[in-house]
């Protein structure tokens, strides 16, 4: 199948296409496509992992994506709920 031309606000149309496929939103898609791959690696904090966070801030992160169920969660729960 062959990728569709997205015109010149999109880079990478296969990448596009394939973030789209997998959930991304049109805005989420055409930012990350649209990152040069030369700086795409070299973005980006040196925030700790989430194992490294304690149960209360990861219930306080929780909170601001309103995860429901989050303060019945343990820690791994509440991990595997902010990843997803």
């Amino acid at each position: 199948m062959a990728t569709k031309d997205h015109g010149n606000s999109i880079k990478d149309d296969e990448q596009y296409e394939r973030l789209r496929e997998e959930g991304a939103s049109k805005e989420q898609a055409a930012r990350i496509a649209n990152t040069p791959r030369t700086t795409a690696g070299k973005r980006g904090g040196t925030s700790p992992t989430y194992e490294e966070w304690t149960v209360e801030q990861l219930r306080e992160r929780a909170r601001e994506l309103d995860v429901e169920g989050r303060s019945r969660m343990n820690k791994a729960e509440l991990i595997d709920a902010l990843r997803t």
